[in-house]
Order: C-alpha cells, then sequence, then structure tokens
C-alpha cells in the first residue's frame, strides 16, 4: 500500500495531474467570465496545458496569469472572431430548421462554414500560445496544419466531439464543466498539438528560435 501512494506511483501522479485540472479549470471559467476575456483566458489555459503536455513543472496559478497579461492584444480578437462565427453558424442551421425553400444551399452552407471553422479553431489558440505570429497568419497556419495532418485532426475532432458530448449528455454530467471538463478538452488538443509543433519544429529550425524566444518573454 505505501508504494500505492509513494511519490512514484501512477496513482499519485495521476491525482497531481487532476488537480492540476481542476486548478486550470477554475481558472480559465473566473477569467472567461466577462466573455470579451475568453479567447485570452483559453490561450492561457493552452499555454498551461502545453506545458502539462510535455511533462513541464512548473505552476499553474502562476503560468495561466503570466500567459494572460501576455496575449490579451490576440486573445481579445479571439474571443469576437470565435463568438460571431460560433453564432453565424448557430443562426445558419436555424434557417435549415425553419426555412422552408433552400435548406439544401443553408445544409451544405452550414457544413463548409463549420468544417473551415473547426478545422482552423482546432490548433489555433495552441499556435498563439506557442508561438509569435499575427492573429492573421495564426489562423491560416492553424487550418494549414489541420489539413497536412488531417487523418490526425479528424481524429481530434471527433475525440474532442465525444468529450463535449459526454459532459453535456444530462445536467449531472455537466457538473463536469464545472469541475475539469474545458480543461480536459484543451489538454486532449494539445496533447495531440505539441507532437505536430515538434515534428514541424525539426523541419523548420527557425521556428523553435520564435518558440524559445516566446518562452523567454512570457518567463520575464
Amino acid at each position: 500500500m505505501a508504494g500505492l501512494f509513494s511519490t512514484d506511483s501512477k496513482l499519485y501522479r495521476f491525482m497531481c495531474r487532476l488537480t492540476d485540472l481542476v486548478k486550470l479549470n477554475f481558472l480559465w471559467l473566473v477569467f472567461s467570465l466577462p466573455i470579451v476575456t475568453i479567447g485570452i483566458s483559453t490561450i492561457a489555459a493552452h499555454y498551461v496545458a502545453l506545458k502539462i503536455a510535455e511533462g513541464q513543472e512548473g505552476y499553474i496559478f502562476h503560468d495561466f496569469i503570466k500567459a494572460f497579461k501576455e496575449n490579451w492584444k490576440q486573445g481579445i480578437p479571439m474571443s469576437f472572431i470565435s463568438i460571431i462565427c460560433v453564432w453565424a453558424l448557430y443562426l445558419d442551421f436555424q434557417l435549415i430548421a425553419n426555412a422552408e425553400e433552400h435548406q439544401v444551399i443553408f445544409l451544405i452552407t452550414g457544413i463548409v462554414a463549420a468544417y473551415i471553422f473547426v478545422f482552423t479553431m482546432l490548433y489555433a489558440f495552441a499556435l498563439l500560445a506557442r508561438y509569435e505570429n499575427t492573429l492573421l497568419n495564426t489562423l491560416r497556419n492553424g487550418f494549414n496544419i489541420s489539413m497536412r495532418y488531417f487523418l490526425r485532426s479528424a481524429l481530434l475532432v471527433i475525440i474532442v466531439a465525444i468529450e463535449l458530448a459526454a459532459m453535456l449528455w444530462s445536467p449531472k454530467t455537466m457538473i463536469l464543466i464545472l469541475i475539469v471538463g474545458p480543461a480536459f478538452v484543451m489538454l486532449t488538443v494539445c496533447s495531440v498539438a505539441i507532437n505536430i509543433f515538434r515534428d514541424i519544429e525539426s523541419k523548420n529550425p527557425e521556428s523553435v528560435e520564435t518558440n524559445e524566444a516566446s518562452e523567454q518573454n512570457t518567463d520575464e
């Protein structure tokens, strides 16, 4: 039993990881409350999640606050972009449900728009958390990476969809959103993203230099 609760045991490491995710989830929820800051808090949460995915030791609160302060210029526009795109998709599918004519056109438009939005945003926040770049280039890179690693990205979308469906399954399971859900989803994305980023960095050494500079600025 002593070995089960030792600092080297799998149970201990699992509980530490779970505790970190609960802390990260709490910070993300609190700092997202003004709504307009949801983009900043999501970038900050991805920054912490990338560190967790890489197995780096750190302080959840300190790392989150630092990343939050560093990314507000790009985070606020990302908030509005995300909200507007989600709202537009919602309106489109409402039209599909209520329109008496042109339902097929609305359906095709909605599917294409959803496809572009999902595969653009899939890695966008992780890219903003790891690299210094313009917002437009980040969105473009997010979509290009999704297409370049399409099978891996499509599988990730399916996994994230299953995780979200599980959280939204019933009022009882929705409590997971308050406890750990969003942070768990972001860690899922970052666990895949970090391997893709490493592969890209190995083929493009200049991106590693940008990443190191970004991390130095964040740690100062």
